[in-house]
């Protein structure tokens, strides 16, 4: 049960700092000069308390210590299950479930592999094609290009794999921590969907935007 609590609170701060990061993101349909001073206020955040960019190391390491507890207990608890099953070869009925609870598992690699990329390609601009410290906006410009359409594509692929992974770990984070109604499950799967549609719309309108010459 612990391990379930630990994915819970740790699933829901991740929630929290991607709902933060798209609502950022959407500052970018304000123009160059307004999501070039959001990207630099991050960096000041909590000065002069904090020395620049401390606050940003810190989220960091907050979001790897949750994204490596969030992998582990999952592990851990896949494994767990899949010793209790029965013999792998008798057959049984299938359980019922989503489709989004059958691919938790490969949806998690993705969503793993993307967040990697995604720290090379915008955060350290290793792999940016323009990747310069302060252009955020001109960054976002470059990496969205119609003739990087594969990136799109990637992009797009990644957070749909999100959405699905958001929608069912939601719901089972709320059962975890305790709802158990008939009445919440409803609201849970509901409030679950949009939340995630709401994500995943948000994320995608960035690129897209890009595409379509909206942000150029």
């Amino acid at each position: 049960m612990a391990l379930k609590i630990l994915m819970a609170v740790t699933g829901l701060l991740l929630v929290g700092f991607l709902y933060a990061h798209m609502i950022g993101n959407l500052k970018i349909f304000f123009g160059a000069e307004t999501f070039d001073h959001y990207a630099h206020w991050l960096r000041t955040i909590g000065t002069p308390l904090l020395p620049q960019d401390w606050y940003l190391w810190i989220q960091r390491s907050v979001l790897t210590f949750a994204v490596v507890a969030h992998i582990v207990a999952a592990t851990i608890l896949a494994r767990r299950a899949r010793k209790a099953r029965p013999v792998r070869y008798v057959h049984r009925p299938k359980v019922q479930g989503s489709y989004a609870a059958r691919t938790m598992r490969w949806g998690g690699v993705i969503i793993l592999l993307f967040v990697i990329y995604h720290i090379l390609d915008l955060t350290t601009g290793t792999l940016n094609p323009n990747g310069k410290p302060g252009e955020a906006y001109a960054n976002v410009a470059a990496d969205f290009a119609p003739d990087r359409w594969y990136v799109t594509l990637f992009y797009t692929l990644s957070i749909v794999a999100v959405g699905f992974h958001l929608r069912h770990g939601l719901f089972s984070a709320v059962r975890t921590l305790g709802q158990r109604t008939a009445r919440g499950e409803r609201i849970a799967r509901g409030a679950a969907l949009l939340l995630s549609v709401v994500l995943v719309v948000g994320y995608l309108s960035v690129p897209f935007a890009v595409l379509t010459g909206l942000v150029d």
